[in-house]
């Protein structure tokens, strides 16, 4: 049983690309359909977070430089 069809092989850097492209809502089904079977979901959770975290930096540093 070497060979299984379904190991997950991606890298955090794929992950990421991956998440990035899921916050704009832009991803072809081929693109989807691999990523489901080559992603780590602890990496895509990972890089959700750093993501979210990111762009929430991103709203205070704008929200900051309007108010002031």
């Amino acid at each position: 049983m070497s060979d299984n069809g379904g190991s997950r092989k991606a890298s955090f850097g794929q992950s990421m690309k991956a998440v990035f492209w899921a916050f704009f809502g832009v991803r072809k089904r081929s693109d989807l359909e691999s990523d489901a079977t080559q992603l780590n979901p602890l990496h895509v959770v990972a890089a959700a977070l750093i993501g979210a975290a990111i762009f929430a930096g991103i709203l205070l540093l704008v929200v900051r430089a309007v108010v002031k």
